[in-house]
């Protein structure tokens, strides 16, 4: 599913990605959400992960180590933080709504159980978790129906955990990426991430990056909902672009991600 590659051309002369025909309707929230589906093995292969020091401030913020704690991940996807909240020594349960990253899941991580559903009607026992986690998920629910679901299947003393990764725009080149983005989008492509305001939450971010091969990189981005929604013609015409303009920068053929991963935590 990674996009096939066109033939790279010489530096200084790379093609110009053609603005997308606009937010509407590309970029609604249901139809993003549900793309997933059908790129779950891209998803898997191409996404970053998370930070040892993530889960460190997890602990540290929830005021209990991980190993142990009865945690629901929701959204999981194709378990990308499941997997290492059961690495850490959690008693983690999956839940997710997509079909095909559900399948995705229960191929690569048989041994961890999942179940159908999601933050805004969790198929959970109440008081059952000390911690339910959303890694990269917050921002599809509806928080009039996930916080009370949240308050609902948490223990006393549990605690809500909200994660994202974030380009690091610190970075120049980056940045410069992530301009272009809009720019083909007529848009922020970022969905809107409001933390509930009944809640109090603590927030810590944390710097990290990973080296990759480039077509690693632009399959990353070919992963995203934005890019999955657009079709897959448009989809290529930005990243070939890309390929073009970022071969240059990095003659090695290796790319190093920069992340935010920025975590919000709340008692519930």
């Amino acid at each position: 599913m990674t996009p096939t590659p066109a033939p790279t051309p010489a530096p200084g002369s790379a093609p110009e990605p053609r603005p997308a025909a606009g937010p509407a309707p590309e970029l609604r929230p249901r139809e993003r959400a549900r793309s997933f589906d059908r790129a779950a093995p891209l998803y898997a292969a191409h996404r970053p992960g998370y930070p040892d020091g993530l889960f460190d401030a997890v602990e540290e913020l929830a005021g209990r180590p991980l190993r142990g704690a009865r945690v629901a991940d929701i959204g999981a996807g194709t378990g990308i933080s499941t997997a290492l909240l059961h690495a850490r020594g959690a008693r983690v349960l999956a839940v997710e709504p997509g079909d095909g990253m559900a399948a995705e899941f229960r191929r690569t991580h048989p041994h961890i159980p999942l179940v159908r559903g999601d933050g805004n009607r969790l198929p959970l026992a109440g008081s059952a978790f000390d911690l339910l986690t959303y890694a990269q998920a917050w921002h599809w629910t509806d928080p009039a129906r996930a916080v009370p679901e949240a308050r609902r299947v948490l223990r006393p003393g549990g605690a809500l955990a909200l994660w994202w990764n974030d380009p690091d725009t610190a970075v120049d080149w980056i940045a410069e990426q992530g301009a272009r983005i809009r720019a083909f989008f007529h848009a922020d492509v970022t969905p809107p991430r409001l933390l509930p305001a009944e809640l109090a939450f603590t927030t810590r971010a944390v710097r990290w990056s990973r080296r990759i091969p480039l077509e690693a990189h632009l399959a990353n981005h070919a992963s995203h909902s934005a890019f999955l929604v657009v079709g897959p013609d448009r989809a290529r015409e930005f990243l070939d672009a890309e390929r073009a303009l970022l071969g240059p920068l990095f003659p090695d053929g290796t790319v190093e991600e920069c992340y935010v991963t920025t975590l919000s935590l709340a008692p519930v």
